[in-house]
């Protein structure tokens, strides 16, 4: 389907633009709920802004176009999921002694 906007008023490219601009918006939507359905919350996962090192922490809500993370410095950020890498659990330093006290 070819729309020859040359033969368009005014007011029906104002119209044109305006549902153009929703479509985009639901499309990008779309793909974002998709790329959230990767990550569940109270997943580790990490991102990397702009110029800093990567940040990691844990997932705990689904916005509408983003996620909440909870970085581990305890900073929050809303982050689209696109930019996120789930990252394994650490499994806790051996210290070679236990930390549980037997009680006789």
């Amino acid at each position: 389907m070819e729309i020859d906007i040359d033969r368009l008023s005014e007011a029906e490219l104002v119209n044109l633009n305006r549902r153009i601009v929703e479509r985009l918006r639901l499309l990008q939507q779309m793909r974002a709920h998709a790329q959230m359905l990767e990550f569940k919350v109270g997943d580790r996962v990490r991102f990397q802004p702009d110029g800093r090192e990567p940040i990691t922490g844990v997932l705990t809500r689904y916005n509408r176009r983003t996620v909440t993370v909870i970085a581990d410095d305890g900073r929050q950020w809303n982050v689209a999921p696109g930019f996120l890498s789930k990252v394994e659990p650490s499994k806790p330093a051996s210290r070679g002694r236990s930390n549980v006290i037997a009680l006789r």
